[in-house]
């Protein structure tokens, strides 16, 4: 093996449906959240690591997914005990990603509180620009992160603002004096 290619993936269920996961020797390189069906969700992972095959995860691998099924079922986890492999990701990307694993759940935090607490005050669209380049959403959880005013901003799964709603719900980090700003019409279905 070389690189950072992974030599794994996986899928595996969840309560908002079949998620997918890459790894190396290192640790976890990728997360793919549900696409439309189980056959998307593989397609997509594949062609995000088209050196990987899909196989048995190892230990460390299942005990990452049993977090995530955990998490996606309302239970309170973390994973800052996982083991990543980050190799290639671009240094500010690296920066605001700590940050973000950082945000518990049920909390939330906006791209420019983040941008001000990594000492670059105008750079609340280079991180929103660096959480669309997660490699591991829920692992990194760049759900947890809004644009100013609780305002949901971008999300890059399948369904957009709905599956980072859905995710926020699930978190409880939607107060009901939030949920205005989730109004149907702010996300796709």
């Amino acid at each position: 093996m070389h690189g950072s290619a992974p030599f794994g993936i996986a899928l595996f269920g969840t309560a908002l449906g079949p998620c997918g996961i890459a790894w190396s020797a290192q640790g976890i390189c990728a997360v793919q959240l549900p696409e439309a069906d189980e056959a998307a969700t593989r397609a997509r992972l594949a062609r995000r690591r088209p050196s990987a095959h899909e196989q048995a995860p190892p230990a460390n691998v299942r005990f990452a997914t049993s977090r995530i099924i955990a998490l996606l079922a309302g239970e309170r986890v973390h994973f800052d005990d996982i083991a990543l492999d980050l190799r290639g990701v671009p240094p500010f990307n690296l920066r605001v990603y700590e940050f973000a694993r950082r945000i518990p759940a049920g909390e939330t935090r906006s791209y420019g509180e983040i941008a001000a607490q990594l000492a670059e005050p105008g750079a609340a669209r280079a991180v929103g620009q660096a959480l669309g380049q997660n490699p591991m959403p829920i692992i990194i959880p760049c759900h947890r992160v809004l644009a100013a005013g609780q305002r949901p901003g971008g999300f890059s799964a399948h369904g957009e603002i709905a599956t980072k709603r859905r995710l926020l719900e699930i978190e409880g980090a939607l107060a009901a004096e939030r949920l205005p700003l989730f109004s149907e019409a702010n996300h796709v279905r």
